[in-house]
């Protein structure tokens, strides 16, 4: 697979493919308050990705957190994926959780993962078929993760970071919140920035809930003064900062990479000092 996403039209004609697994990333809530309405539906053989509880670090106080390679392999071989699937990831919003999960599929070493571009909303306005959705189980899969390291970044890289400035960190969140002039959604975390990160807000990334093209998302990065250092990608908790990431790949960039924790774990380390 030489793309981060896949059309409607290319997972149509692909989707019988028997090393092809469809994983549906969509999730019943989100801290932005965002609802679909297709949310009892699924493109036909999905698997649902739990996010926020198998495929999120336990016993962290911090959302959405990458977990560890075992606890990745596990809940990938539960959902029958092995180390040969070609992986399409879509969500109910379009993009939105979608990237998340293609990202901790690369960060785990697997390459043949992409997301469909537009996600259900786009797949159902092409008249494609859906069912209800449903919870199935799988045969187990033979799937193996090996963390690239270099994929995600930690507190204390960001605080050296701040100084050195050998990486471009750039925020996803609304302007007003990197401003702090908007409250965060997450009761008790003050809105704000990390010293001498940058702002696109992930919306700038997409129309109509989809990646705008490859010449419109170069003059998105250029209007933010993105420059040619390695960039890190971050948001409030990791998610929407996968967005840019992918945004970010389609336009040619690879030295990327995400602060995992992000604003949650800055804002919380930062007020408590």
């Amino acid at each position: 697979m030489n793309t981060p996403i896949v059309s409607p039209k290319w997972l149509k004609e692909n989707i019988d493919n028997p090393n092809l697994v469809l994983l549906d990333a969509s999730q019943q809530t989100n801290v932005m308050g965002i609802s679909s309405e297709l949310a009892q539906l699924q493109i036909p053989g999905a698997r649902s990705v739990d996010l926020n509880g198998d495929f999120s670090l336990k016993d962290t106080s911090l959302p959405n957190m990458l977990p560890m390679p075992e606890q990745f392999e596990e809940a990938s071989r539960n959902l029958g994926i092995n180390k040969s699937s070609i992986i399409v990831v879509y969500d109910n919003l379009g993009v939105y959780t979608s990237p998340r999960v293609w990202w901790m599929f690369k960060a785990m070493g697997h390459k043949a993962v992409a997301v469909l571009n537009g996600g259900l909303p786009n797949w159902v306005a092409k008249g494609y078929d859906t069912e209800p959705k449903k919870e199935n189980t799988y045969a187990a899969g033979n799937f193996t993760s090996t963390l690239n390291k270099n994929s995600v970044k930690s507190y204390e890289f960001i605080m050296n970071n701040i100084h050195e400035q050998k990486c471009l960190l750039v925020d996803a969140r609304s302007s007003g919140r990197f401003n702090g002039t908007a409250p965060e959604p997450r009761e008790g975390i003050l809105s704000g920035n990390i010293p001498n990160s940058i702002n696109i807000p992930f919306q700038e990334a997409l129309e109509n809930g989809k990646f705008k093209s490859k010449e419109a998302l170069v003059k998105v990065f250029d209007n933010a003064k993105v420059d040619e250092r390695p960039l890190i990608f971050s948001c409030g908790s990791g998610v929407t900062a996968c967005i840019l990431l992918l945004a970010s790949e389609i336009i040619g960039r690879k030295d990327t990479s995400i602060y995992d924790g992000s604003w949650a774990e800055w804002a919380e380390r930062t007020q408590n000092n």
